[in-house]
């Protein structure tokens, strides 16, 4: 009887000087095996039974590379394990510049996106002061329990919303007119009970030392042997959640622990005098709109002020908070 190698090289007799084993087949749907005859040892007689050794002991590649290819791949692994060792040489130093300038990236924006349009700006102030009295009249109409956890969540929302809208304000990035952007940024500002111009001038000092450990503005670590000697109430109202979701307000008040201050008081160290006048409008334009809730709590109530504007509130100031939180951390 006849087989032939799995490879398909050539056929190969019944009777085989050497011992070998193997898969043969005379059909494509079954592999027998070479095993030895106890009754003539030279002889190889096909048994599926016995066999155990499912393995095949040779492999070869399906393509030989060519001279050129492997000199070609050579180079390749060498020119990235020198790249690496270079790389592993000069180290990284995260206090280094970037190797390109804030005006590569400037450059890089395409020019519509330096356009502002005060019109496409002001309807995105139409439509989201629509959605938030559009909600409260929802809220009020239907007046159900199940309902207004979902009305906290949307109203708070979208006063975060407004608060991103007045913070373009603040960055001049609504219109190129100061004074629409100004006129703009406290209606927006104060409806949620935000002094524009002393969170903007504050909001700029971050930017304009954005990461600073000490000069930083809204992103104050703390070192971690300061950290260890505060008390465990101050640790856990600042740094266990949900407290510091809940923290903007206060930081309106009083700026970041270890800084002196509010965005309140026009001689804060927050200031320099030319921008007094501005903070004082502010601070006037926010104890307005405190006055108009007051005077809405006793038309309306008190529990109907609280679920309609005052949880959304806090949930629209634990957004902003959040971010501070997920940026900030115990010690640097």
């Amino acid at each position: 009887m006849a087989g032939f190698v799995i490879s398909g090289l050539k056929p190969l007799p019944c009777i085989y000087d050497r011992p070998a084993a193997g898969v043969i087949s005379t059909s494509s749907s079954k592999s027998r095996f070479l095993t030895k005859n106890k009754n003539f040892p030279g002889l190889k007689t096909l048994n599926p039974i016995k066999s155990r050794n499912w393995g095949l002991n040779v492999s070869a590649p399906f393509r030989v590379a060519s001279v050129e290819e492997d000199e070609g791949r050579k180079e390749r692994n060498h020119g990235i394990n020198g790249f690496e060792e270079q790389e592993q040489e000069a180290g990284f130093d995260p206090g280094a510049p970037p190797p390109f300038k804030l005006a590569d990236i400037r450059a890089a924006i395409p020019k519509h996106c330096w356009v502002k349009d005060p019109w496409k700006s002001m309807s995105y102030v139409v439509r989201d002061v629509a959605v938030v009295l559009g909600l409260a009249a929802a809220a009020v109409y239907v007046n159900n329990w199940i309902v207004w956890p979902l009305y906290w969540a949307a109203q708070g929302t979208m006063f975060w919303a407004l608060f991103v809208l007045g913070h373009d304000c603040g960055h001049g990035s609504f219109s190129n007119d100061p004074k629409l952007n100004s006129v703009v940024g406290h209606l927006l500002h104060s409806s949620i009970l935000v002094p524009y111009h002393g969170w903007r001038i504050s909001h700029r000092t971050h930017h304009q030392n954005h990461g600073h450990v000490e000069n930083d503005e809204s992103w104050h670590p703390l070192s971690e042997k300061i950290y260890r000697s505060l008390d465990t109430l101050t640790r856990t109202l600042r740094f266990i959640l949900p407290f510091p979701m809940l923290a903007f307000p206060f930081y309106l008040w009083n700026r970041s622990p270890g800084k002196s201050g509010s965005h309140f008081d026009p001689s804060s160290d927050l200031f320099v005098p030319t921008e007094r006048k501005d903070v004082i409008t502010s601070t006037l334009s926010w104890t307005a709109m405190a006055a108009i809730l007051v005077g809405l709590g006793f038309t309306m109530g008190p529990m109907q002020l609280l679920k309609l504007y005052g949880i959304p509130y806090w949930v629209d100031f634990r957004d902003v908070a959040g971010w501070g939180y997920i940026l900030a951390s115990p010690w640097s």
